[in-house]
């Protein structure tokens, strides 16, 4: 599976990377992060997109160090993760992680730490676009 996709991701990624998992039998749990453009309303004005950009090499260089670091702490199995690059329209997904595990809480806490650690570690940022045009860099959160 490519990291970056070009514009919304595309719900055969998501449905490619669950036909995976069904050669994988040790596994029982499969925990799934859909991040979502969100139609905010910001000082009067709407969100229509988001355009993303990233340091490309730095961010493939810091999500293996979360990626081992994850592999370490939990009992995991597998681990996809789709980002968008370019502009994803309100409504679009925008970023996709699937975790696999033995057991369901290990999936769960996975998923919930990685999501966390790529929001606030990795040189990715999102320009929110206006519904008049006007724009602002997105706070993670």
């Amino acid at each position: 599976m490519n990291l970056f996709t070009k514009g919304p991701i595309n719900p055969s990624t998501i449905t490619d990377a669950l036909i995976l998992l069904s050669s994988n039998r040790e596994n029982g749990a499969h925990e799934i992060f859909l991040g979502q453009v969100r139609a905010d309303q910001i000082n009067g004005n709407s969100v229509v997109a988001i355009e993303y950009s990233a340091f490309e090499d730095m961010v493939e260089e810091q999500l293996k160090k979360i990626t081992d670091q994850i592999f370490d702490q939990f009992p995991i199995r597998s681990l996809h993760i789709c980002h968008s690059l370019g502009l994803v329209p309100a409504g679009g997904i925008s970023l996709f992680v699937l975790i696999s595990a033995p057991h369901r809480q290990s999936a769960f806490n996975a998923t919930h730490l990685f999501v966390d650690r790529l929001k606030t570690e990795l040189p990715i940022w999102g320009k929110e676009i206006f519904d008049n045009q006007d724009h602002q860099w997105k706070i993670n959160r």
